[in-house]
């Protein structure tokens, strides 16, 4: 049985156009509560519905903040939902981050100074979408750690998180005089298979002893039983999510399952939809989600729109599902979002905008314009080195020796890359085999060989975990020196097993954790001397170009000619992952605070398959979002 108290149904369902008439004048005169007699929220003692929608912050540069949630202020909203990724502001344990575009409490005094109320989402997991949804990758350091339950090793790293963030969050509560009416503990905990209560009632435990007694907690589920059943617990008001395609009916019935009394919340109301490399951008017709909108907003529902703004997945912070297969994030999160990727006003946006008028007062004045875009052209690029002859700017401390390959975590790398280097022990007089152990290779591996004489090719096989993609190399029939790169998302990462050729196992391993971004923010390649290669060798290598705007830093996008995959850095700045090839996003979104007027500004491309024979860039003024090849043409299958 599920340790929730029973309350008595509605007399009237949850179908009253009208609840919650009448004010409490005995209310405190600052106050967010719940009211279970009429089916509403009470904001100081008056009966409130909000509609909110979703910005996360840690996908907008910090300059943007203030024009993307004036734009969400305009449309109507009168509050907006906020995720807290613990592992955007502590990278390493007990070291925190709050600075620059990570500075949460700038961001939420802006929504204050805006007259936005937020719903705040701290986690300590938030969503597959982000990055390891959230957790740090150094809770992995302890292999037999067991996340989002009541493993003590997990919940004294969530303690001593949420002792340094919540503090931050309290006197900003609505009920000490800021504008966070509601808290989130956990996310969509029912759709997880540990079903861990005691770890819920910890973090209940946690959160009232934190932000104390007064401050209004929910959770967020699928409006499906299973999901609601093992999400839920006593003292956490229960909201659910679902998209227009939802039967409004039987989805609020769900909550009502669960609440019998209490006001009607849909805490994501789907807008659109993320992309996955490898599909069809994603696309909701503005006319369904205003409908599905309105019909919400006659029940006297409370509705937060997820997205209203989605941003930017930069560096390497998008996630990835699992459904069936494995499913990775694009770098953009535009979600088909009322406001796109750029932040510009979409004919979605007013569609809302029109139904919300029909509910409430539409604050006065024009919808801010989109921001103006520049097609800065053509930049040609030329290469800089092939990553192998910079292993010693790149992994300053050398290798780390190993007799087998050690995963991410053992080796405390939380993103990124990591080179594995052996030397095969013998010659191989015919092609052979490389292979790793099934999910041995997580998530995608580059296997090179650095030839040695005049030799001929073969084929080397490695087979990654998920998709079971087949990866393909010239592997040479005499002796050498196979390097594996890995490019990951968690958990665990790496090389999970010994790599055997021809079934005999590969040993005696120089492992390179690569800080690439360390270097690139310190102005290397462009500071330094390109590095000749007489090899002719193919596989990952730098390209670095400039360009000086003409007067004016404005957003723009970078498109990708005849490029396959890898990573691109402006002015040191890690714009994300490009994959042109896979699909269905072109090109990348450089804002212009990125850029800079006066001076060049630099370009560093790692390529990680293979560059055009005339490499260049193309910066266009609109995004290409929806281009995805067949997977018949796909490089990696």
């Amino acid at each position: 049985a599920r340790p929730r108290a029973w309350r008595p149904s509605p007399p009237g369902g949850f179908g009253d156009p009208q609840p919650c008439l009448s004010p409490q004048p005995t209310a405190p005169p600052r106050s967010f509560q719940l009211d279970y007699e009429q089916d509403c929220f009470r904001k100081d003692g008056a009966p409130f519905r909000y509609v909110s929608g979703s910005i996360h912050y840690a996908r907008i540069p910090r300059p943007a903040w203030r024009d993307r949630l004036l734009k969400m202020y305009m449309s109507g909203l009168n509050a907006v939902q906020v995720y807290v990724p613990w592992n955007y502001h502590e990278p390493l344990p007990g070291v925190y981050d709050f600075s620059g575009d990570r500075d949460v409490e700038a961001f939420l005094d802006l929504t204050a100074e805006l007259g936005l109320l937020v719903i705040l989402r701290p986690g300590p997991y938030i969503c597959a979408e982000w990055e390891m949804g959230g957790l740090p990758a150094w809770l992995l350091w302890k292999s037999d750690i067991v996340l989002r339950s009541s493993d003590p090793a997990f919940l004294a790293a969530v303690d001593s998180w949420l002792h340094v963030l919540l503090p931050k969050i309290k006197p900003r509560l609505y009920q000490h005089g800021g504008n966070i009416i509601s808290v989130q503990v956990e996310n969509e905990y029912g759709s997880y298979y540990a079903c861990d209560y005691d770890y819920l009632r910890h973090l209940l435990g946690s959160f009232r002893a934190l932000l104390g007694g007064e401050a209004l907690l929910f959770t967020t589920d699928g409006a499906r039983a299973e999901e609601l059943r093992c999400g839920t617990l006593q003292g956490l008001y229960a909201t659910v999510d679902f998209g227009p395609d939802s039967n409004v009916t039987e989805a609020f019935g769900a909550q009502r399952s669960i609440e019998p009394r209490g006001p009607l919340v849909n805490s994501e109301y789907y807008t659109g939809w993320l992309d996955y490399w490898g599909g069809a951008h994603a696309s909701t017709s503005a006319a369904q989600v205003a409908r599905g909108l309105a019909d919400m907003l006659r029940l006297g529902a409370n509705v937060n729109m997820y997205m209203f703004h989605g941003g930017t997945n930069f560096a390497y912070w998008s996630g990835a599902d699992l459904k069936a297969q494995y499913k990775p994030v694009t770098t953009s999160y535009d979600y088909d979002a009322p406001l796109s990727e750029a932040g510009d006003p979409t004919e979605k946006l007013f569609a809302i905008r029109t139904v919300i008028s029909k509910f409430q007062p539409l604050p006065v004045g024009p919808m801010p314009p989109a921001t103006p875009k520049y097609a800065y052209g053509r930049v040609d690029l030329r290469k800089h080195a092939d990553l192998l002859d910079v292993l010693h700017v790149l992994s300053p401390s050398g290798p780390i020796r190993s007799q087998f390959p050690l995963t991410f975590e053992a080796i405390k790398q939380a993103h990124g890359f990591v080179l594995y280097h052996t030397q095969l022990p013998r010659d191989v007089p015919a092609p052979a085999p490389l292979s790793a152990p099934p999910h041995g290779v997580r998530d995608r591996g580059y296997v090179m060989l650095q030839k040695v004489g005049c030799l001929s090719g073969g084929t080397c096989w490695a087979r990654t975990s998920g998709t079971g993609r087949v990866l393909r190399a010239p592997l040479s029939p005499r002796g050498g020196k196979p390097h594996c790169l890995i490019f990951p998302p968690p958990p665990p990462q790496g090389l999970l097993g010994n790599l055997s050729l021809d079934s005999s196992p590969l040993s005696t391993w120089l492992i390179y954790p690569l800080a690439i971004d360390a270097a690139v923010q310190q102005g290397w390649p462009h500071a330094a001397l390109p590095q000749s290669s007489g090899r002719g060798r193919s596989g990952p290598a730098f390209y670095t170009g400039t360009f000086e705007t003409p007067g004016i830093a404005w957003d723009t996008f970078v498109k990708f000619p005849g490029w396959s995959k890898g990573q691109l850095w402006i002015n040191g700045f890690n714009l994300g992952r490009y994959w042109p090839r896979r699909g269905p996003q072109q090109t990348l979104f450089v804002p212009g605070s990125v850029l800079r007027v006066g001076c060049p500004n630099n370009i560093t491309v790692l390529e990680l398959e293979g560059a055009p024979p005339t490499p260049f860039l193309l910066f266009l003024d609109q995004p290409l979002l929806n281009r995805t090849l067949s997977p018949s043409t796909w490089t990696a299958e």
